[in-house]
């Protein structure tokens, strides 16, 4: 028993390091194999054209991105606790 403990035990650390490996993924590595899955059995020109034009796009901003966005702009002439303040209460509003 004692045999295979050590192997199992190598086992299961490779699985997890895989497994975190995967989650460490930058936005644009993301952004890369969604890219990379879309284009098919594209090849050549055709390939390289669509994989410029997807990784040009960016995605749309979420909500709370447009509200960060907008609650910025309102408090631009603030600074510190006021700012603070604000940005909380602002943030908090629902859409």
């Amino acid at each position: 028993m004692k045999q295979y403990l050590a192997p199992l035990l190598v086992a299961l650390a490779l699985v997890g390091t895989a497994a975190h490996a995967q989650d460490t993924r930058t936005p644009q590595q993301n952004r890369m194999a969604q890219c990379n899955q879309d284009a098919g059995a594209r090849k050549g020109d055709e390939r390289k054209a669509f994989m410029s034009e997807c990784l040009r796009n960016k995605p749309a901003a979420t909500a709370q991105q447009e509200r960060m966005k907008t609650c910025n702009a309102q408090a631009k002439d603030m600074k510190g606790d006021a700012r603070k303040a604000f940005m909380s209460e602002c943030l908090k509003k629902k859409a």
